[in-house]
């Protein structure tokens, strides 16, 4: 199995450094490959601007059609590229980090939005009055799985139905359904 970790806490120390580093640990004991994205430690660029797409860059900044566009070409930025490969070469995608704000820190969602382009995580396969594209499960990612290793800052019961946060499942739907099922990643419970 090839596994790809996205890491995202800004503390090697941290609770979500050593479950990240349990995981390298123990999955390559059993003789699986895995590649590391530690976000904070690569330095990630986070926000998406007209650097990203070169000379495919319009003005006004198109992000869909310019980061397409820029996909299509190879134009996209090396660090970009260099992420969107990892994934096209994992089995599976583990994303280790944090719940803050009800959601994935910034430089992971910047992560997202840089790297989810569109031609390669969206807006594949035939578009017509009935279809509009390869997505939720049948995107450019299917065959793949994923799944969320993320640490909460409270106790179990405030992710409960009655709990003050409400239920774990809800709060990473937008996560589970809309980030990673869209373009077609398996989501590992």
């Amino acid at each position: 199995m090839k596994t790809l970790i996205v890491h995202a806490h800004p503390e090697p120390r941290s609770l979500n450094g050593s479950l990240k580093d349990l995981a390298v640990s123990t999955l390559e004991a059993a003789g699986h490959e895995v590649r590391v994205s530690d976000l904070y430690a690569m330095d990630w660029k986070a926000v998406v601007d007209a650097a990203d797409y070169g000379e495919q860059a319009t003005s006004p900044l198109r992000v869909v059609s310019n980061s397409g566009r820029a996909f299509e070409a190879g134009a996209l930025t090396p660090d970009v590229a260099a992420e969107q490969e990892k994934l096209l070469w994992a089995d599976t995608v583990i994303f280790q980090f944090p719940l803050w704000w009800y959601t994935m820190p910034a430089i992971l969602k910047g992560w997202v939005d840089r790297v989810f382009t569109h031609r390669f995580a969206y807006g594949v396969g035939v578009h017509d009055e009935t279809r509009y594209g390869e997505r939720f499960g049948e995107g450019t990612l299917r065959g793949r799985r994923a799944i969320l290793s993320v640490t909460v800052g409270g106790p179990e019961s405030h992710y409960t139905d009655r709990g003050i946060n409400g239920p774990i499942e809800d709060l990473l739907f937008p996560i589970h359904h809309g980030i990673l099922y869209y373009p077609g990643l398996e989501v590992l419970p």
